[in-house]
Formats: C-alpha cells, structure tokens, sequence
C-alpha cells in the first residue's frame, strides 16, 4: 500500500499521452479491489447521480457561471474524523457561513494510503466523541455513506485530498458525488512529500483526470482542480504559475476539459492582481500551443499560505484583505481561512466566520480593478517574462512530451521550488519581499530566467536591504517568511507610517 507502481504502471510508458482504455480499466480493477469499499463504485450509476442533481450542486456548471457573470466564489477547508461531524461542518457551512463551495478535506492516515490507522482513528473518534483524525477518512468510509454529506446540504462540494496518491479517494469521492477534486501530480508531490518521485505522482493523477474523462463521456462535467502550493512558505507568481501551466497540460492530455488553478496570495495587491490574470492567459496560451484549444481554466485565489498571527484581530485582518485581493484581482473563487489558522484546525463556527468576512470584503472590493495601472502592466509582463523560458525548455527537454520534460527540467533544477521536501527538487531557487512589498526573486539556482529580469529583482532586493540597514543575503528570503506572523506591535509600532 502506498506510493509503489501496481504491476498495470510498469506496463504503462511514462508519457503525457492519455492511457489506453483497456490498460485504464485494468488499473480501475486493481486499484478499486485495494480496500472493501472499492467494490462500491459503480460509474455508470455514479455518474447518474451526478446527472440528477440540481445545477447549483455541481461545481462545472457553477465555475462556468461565475466566471461569465465575473462573480468571485467563497470555499473555506475543512474535515473531520467521524461522519456526524463532518456532516455538522459541512451543513454549517453553507447555511451559517454561505460557503459557495462546501469542501471535505481528508485525513493524513488517507492521504498516505494508511487505511488501517483511519479505522482506528475512526473509532478513536466515535469512543472520545471529538475528532482524532485532521480529516474526513472517505475511503473508510464508502461511497453509500459519503454520499449522505452530498444529500445534506444544498452546494456543490470538493474533495481537498492534500496526496499526491489520490487514486482511491477519487473514485470514492467522484462517486459518492462530489464534483470537484483538487490536487495534481507536480504541485502536490513537490508540496508534500520527500520520498515520492515526480514519475510516480504524476502517474498517479494521470490515473485522476483519465477517470474524470470517463465521467465526461458520460456527460458529467467534472471540476478538476491544480492546487498551488501548501508548502507554508512564500512562493513568487511565476513559480506557481509555471507549474499550474505543467499539471494542466498533463491533465489536458489525458482529456481534461475543466481545470482550475489556484494561487497562493503573495498579500501585494499589485502582484496578486497581475499574477491571477497573467495564470489565466499564459496556461491558456500554452493550452493552445499545443492544441487544447477547449480547456476552461478558472482561477482561485488562496488566502495567505504562510504562517498566520496568533492576535484574532490581526488574523481577521488577513482574512478581509485575502477576499479584497481576490476580488480586485478577478478570481472565480477565494479558499478561506479562519482566525484560528495560527492554532491548528479551526471550529465550524469559526470557519463559517471567516467565510462571511470575505464574502463581505469580496462584494465591498467586487467592483475595483487595477489593470490599467502601470505597476500592473509591469507586474504582469514581469511574471510573463520568467514563465515562458522555463515552459519553453520543459517542452524542449522533453522532445514535446510534457511529462518527460518535467521530470527532466526538476532534475536539472530549470524547474524550482523553494524549500521544498521532495528529494527531486534541487530548491536553490530563493525568493524574499522587496522594499515595496513584492515577492522577488532572490537566488534563481538554475532556473533559466533572463538576466534583465533578475537584474530588475536584485535591484529592488537591494533597496530593501540597503533601507533596513542588513545584509544582502539569504536572510533576506527567511525573514520574509515569518514576517506576517509576527505581533503588531512589533510590524507596525507607534508612528509607522507617518512622515
């Protein structure tokens, strides 16, 4: 159980092209025999479910809607460890929090594939009568069961698996009729794993958006969603952008129509802005370049992923401005957060809060936009301007072949993450903030970005260490990280600002 290929991988050439049928409905059977409530998925009946519910409860049809009326959709996260709490959370959510998109995130023991150690968690839970678990255990679980958290409220609802080995929890979480997925093979491999090859979690959401093809054919219109990145620390905009345009190639070629991206928010309304609609265009032109020419690409924008203050006041704060940065930005959607993100998993209650504050700051920002402004014209083509070398040379170094070009330019470290955990990723590539507040670009390591571009970066970098009177050095990187978090008095003391 885990991370190793099935006997049906090693059959299969490791490729962007879509896998066979056959091969496909071999690696079904071995993957769904993998634990007892595999045996109850049933597509053709699944995907009838899925036909029958209302518009307003399936994510496609939603996604679509608000991104042609320019609306900005709220989703918090959140699970829990036994199916009645998770049913008060998610019923909580969409009735006192007005959660556009109600969510199910699993738990670790899930994630990894540990089965066994969620039944206990399981009944931990049920005997102490509180959660044990960080999450919903839906492969314990079952579709028959799961599908009751669908019944019970009146949204579309998304499973965040946090895995790069969805295989199961997919077609549980598909067939029990939830109708968006997020996660992909590149962002949530890097993210979250140390041990787990590029190859194999990109096979393995392969495996996840071949699926949601066959729901597709079957005329049910699946939201597949890129996840960013939850690494918790400061990512620039056109690191994750190039790998939102990498995981949605790999899932265009296995016949994905409907794929969002998420971006992390860098907190600089400017470069949030520019880096939402450069996402959108530059995937699109990718897209395009190589012939996916009806691929609808949304994008979400997340709330701060780095650390959070403890002081509620000062975590309210960051959760108004994260819908603000959202809406002025143009998303289709915003993932919330609560004022207890400093203390671990947040109550219902206070999740729902922190849905409705942004939605109100979504609806006060819903009409500003900042596109005609230089700074963001510059934004924009600066983030362009890293993206398309590194796109280029993934496409060269794979002959064309997306999957191969990724695996190769991560190894070559043309592809960087910074401070990432997996083995593969060199993480050379440093960013910190600069005198003005954006996120620049430290140390390249690799990374094939033009010299007038990073010039621009350690010019404005300088400033900022010249300004603060330290070291133009690598510490520059790790304060950024941790500044959000620090207390108030100590980020803007008596007379900050004045003058």
């Amino acid at each position: 159980m885990g991370a190793t290929p099935s006997p049906a991988d090693k059959r299969w050439n490791f490729s962007a092209a879509q896998i066979p049928g056959d091969l496909f409905a071999e690696l079904r059977a071995e993957n769904l025999s993998r634990w007892p409530t595999g045996a109850q998925v049933d597509l053709d009946e699944a995907a009838a479910y899925h036909r029958a519910l209302p518009k307003h409860k399936r994510l496609g049809v939603v996604m679509r809607q608000a991104a042609a009326e320019h609306r900005c959709l709220t989703q918090p996260r959140g699970g829990f460890g036994t199916l009645e709490l998770q049913r008060r959370l998610m019923e909580i959510l969409d009735r006192d929090g007005m959660a556009d998109i109600v969510p199910t995130t699993t738990d670790s023991y899930t994630r990894n594939e540990q089965w066994q150690n969620a039944q206990k968690g399981i009944d931990e839970s049920v005997r102490a009568g509180r959660s044990m678990l960080n999450g919903y255990p839906m492969v314990n679980y079952g579709v028959e069961v799961t599908r009751t958290l669908i019944d019970a409220i009146d949204k579309p609802a998304i499973v965040l698996s946090g895995t790069a080995m969805p295989r199961l929890t997919s077609e549980i979480g598909y067939a029990a009729g939830y109708s968006g997925y997020l996660g992909s093979g590149v962002a949530y491999t890097t993210s979250y794993t140390k041990d787990i090859t590029l190859e194999q979690g990109i096979r393995n959401y392969q495996y996840l958006d071949r699926l949601a093809t066959l729901y597709q054919s079957r005329g049910v219109e699946l939201h597949r969603r890129q996840p960013g990145f939850l690494t918790g620390t400061n990512i620039p905009p056109s690191i994750a952008i190039m790998t939102g345009i990498v995981d949605a190639l790999l899932a265009a070629a296995q016949g994905v129509r409907h794929y969002g991206l998420e971006l992390g928010q860098t907190l600089h309304l400017i470069q949030d802005a520019a880096a939402i609609r450069a996402c959108g265009s530059l995937c699109q032109e990718y897209l395009q370049r190589l012939g996916y020419e009806d691929v609808f690409t949304p994008v979400t924008s997340l709330h701060w992923m780095g650390a959070w203050p403890q002081d509620e006041a000062q975590a309210a704060a960051l959760v108004a401005y994260g819908g603000t940065l959202a809406a002025i930005g143009g998303a289709v959607s915003v993932t919330t957060k609560s004022t207890h993100e400093a203390f671990g998993i947040p109550t219902p209650e206070a999740n729902a809060e922190g849905l409705r504050m942004t939605r109100m700051a979504v609806y006060l920002a819903r009409h500003i936009r900042v596109d005609k402004m230089p700074e963001f014209k510059r934004e924009k083509e600066m983030i362009e301007r890293e993206v398309r070398p590194v796109i280029d040379k993934v496409l060269e170094m794979g002959d064309g072949d997306v999957a191969i070009g990724t695996v190769r330019a991560f190894e070559a470290g043309i592809m960087d993450i910074p401070w990432s955990p997996n083995r593969q990723v060199k993480s050379r590539v440093l960013p910190a903030r600069d005198d003005e507040g954006y996120l620049r670009i430290l140390d390249p390591g690799n990374m094939p970005i033009p010299k007038e571009v990073l010039d621009f970066h350690q010019e404005r970098l300088r400033k900022r260490a010249e300004h603060e009177r330290r070291a133009y050095d690598h510490d520059l990187a790790v304060t950024s990280v941790y500044e959000i978090s620090e207390p108030l008095d100590k980020l803007a003391p008596f007379g900050f600002g004045a003058g």
